[in-house]
């Protein structure tokens, strides 16, 4: 007698191996997801300022001078430090972090004053945006507070809205800054400032001059930069 095959169970399946290929798509696309929540919230995310309220220094020489900075602190200080930076430029940001305690101290006291430079080229959307954004809360008195923002909460989008409501928390959110904001008013001066960047041999971001003499890279901590400015200050 011959023999038959029993059928199999119709309750269960047979089990289907998944292909590679099919792993990567689904990898693809939940990494894909993740990269647009990330960015969703990089420029939706609140605004929160921690500085509103603070002291901010006067500012000697505002936005707009073609070819020179936006100067802050108190006239007649024995040493000044020049500051080249960009918004999107994430060892500016380190930087600020680590020194930027130190340089707000040297401005309020009176020993230095601080020279802005904002450059553009690390982002080419970006860093002009925030750079004119910087450029219309410098010209309103709110310099300072308006950098230690940015790089505050560096992973953020800084959209033109986030702008907008940051420059209105710090107090100087009327119909001229939002206009300033809006209209990229400080472009041609902001091109200025980056020719003579390009003048004085400036290459990279952050590059700090302490009464002209640049600081090498080992000096750009809040110890390196103190003992710069003690060694004319004192």
């Amino acid at each position: 007698m011959s023999k038959t095959n029993s059928p199999g169970n119709p309750l269960l399946q047979p089990k289907r191996r998944i292909s590679p290929g099919i792993i990567v798509v689904i990898v693809l696309v939940l990494a894909l997801g993740a990269g647009v929540g990330v960015q969703y919230y990089r420029g939706h995310s609140k605004v929160e300022v921690s500085s509103n309220g603070r002291p901010e220094p006067a500012v000697v020489t505002g936005p707009g001078t073609s070819g020179k900075g936006v100067t802050v602190g108190k006239p007649g200080a024995k040493v000044n430090i020049d500051l080249y930076l960009d918004f999107r430029c994430p060892h500016c940001a380190e930087f600020e972090e680590a020194s930027g305690a130190t340089v707000d101290k040297l401005v309020q006291d009176g020993t230095a004053t601080l020279t802005y430079w904002p450059l553009q080229f690390v982002n080419p959307d970006a860093s002009p945006r925030l750079a004119n954004a910087f450029a219309a809360a410098a010209a309103n008195g709110k310099a300072l507070s308006f950098v230690d923002e940015l790089y505050g909460d560096f992973s953020k989008s800084w959209t033109t809205d986030q702008l907008l409501e940051l420059g209105k928390q710090l107090g100087v959110g009327d119909a001229k800054f939002q206009q300033a904001v809006q209209d990229n008013t400080y472009a041609s001066w902001l091109e200025s400032v980056g020719k003579s960047a390009d003048d004085r041999g400036v290459t990279g971001t952050p590059t700090v001059y302490v009464n002209g003499k640049q600081l090498e890279t080992d000096q750009l901590t809040a110890e390196g930069l103190q003992k710069a400015v003690d060694a004319i200050a004192s």
